[in-house]
């Protein structure tokens, strides 16, 4: 499956966690599409099995323009400092806030430290995300999009998930409130809630396309088969454009028709 037909020529466009799975997706389409991508994430190499080479190289191997900035979303100032690099390439025209962290466990098995962890990478990742993105675009004066990677668990519940869950249900609420906030500026704020997707991360050990499509992943999905990362980058791209100006404050679930179930 090919990347989108999108032109993002002359945009900046910041990815956190991009070097793998879904957020790598993201970046080489809007690379693809002529934007200049920065690559917010914890660790440039990817940790896909597949994945040769980090994706600001692999940006620019396919001719487009590409950095890597260090960033721990949990950090507010490593948040800033992706920033300020995107304003050494004209400001910070569309913000994907992606990176996430999964973990598993009961209620009475989650302790303190791994619920901030995970509180502190998912929810506050987005929230000061789109904190540091609507500073500059507000000072620009130019408007912007900002979006949200959120998840079909934002509004299902799920086994030994409460605390995965429920930063989820958080970037719900981020979105809808920041894209209140943030109307009168002209900077659009939505999410992408991805179903089951085939990555390391959505799919563990079955990474292979023939394993996960014989495997659980895909028995609960109408369309009979997973996610793959295009389909979230297509959405995402497409919510970045001007086709999509009218949206705003939305979750949108790219799941394969499971929540119809």
């Amino acid at each position: 499956m090919g990347r989108v037909n999108f032109n993002f020529t002359d945009e900046t466009v910041i990815v956190t966690g991009g070097s793998s799975g879904i957020g790598r997706e993201i970046a080489c389409s809007f690379g693809d599409a002529g934007a200049t991508v920065v690559n917010a994430d914890i660790d440039p190499n990817p940790k896909d099995v597949d994945a040769d080479r980090p994706t600001h190289e692999l940006i620019r191997d396919n001719g487009g323009s590409a950095v890597y900035v260090e960033t721990d979303v949990s950090d507010p100032e490593a948040l800033a400092e992706a920033v300020s690099t995107a304003r050494e390439h004209g400001g910070v025209d569309v913000m994907v806030n992606n990176a996430g962290w999964f973990t598993r466990g009961d209620l009475s098995s989650i302790d303190k430290e791994t619920f901030d962890r995970i509180h502190g990478i998912n929810a506050g990742g987005v929230f000061f995300g789109c904190q540091a993105a609507a500073d500059d675009m507000r000072a620009r004066g130019t408007g912007g999009v900002i979006i949200n990677t959120a998840s079909i668990s934002s509004t299902h519940a799920q086994t030994d998930q409460i605390p995965y869950d429920s930063t989820k249900g958080a970037i719900k609420m981020i979105t809808r409130g920041a894209a209140l906030e943030l109307a009168d500026d002209d900077v659009r704020v939505n999410a992408v809630a991805p179903g089951h997707i085939a990555t390391e991360f959505g799919s563990g050990a079955e990474q292979k396309e023939e394993s996960v499509e014989a495997g659980d992943l895909a028995k609960p999905i109408p369309l009979g088969r997973p996610g793959y990362p295009e389909d979230i980058a297509s959405t995402v791209l497409f919510l970045a454009t001007d086709e999509a100006n009218y949206i705003t404050g939305e979750m949108v679930y790219v799941d394969g028709g499971w929540q119809t179930f």
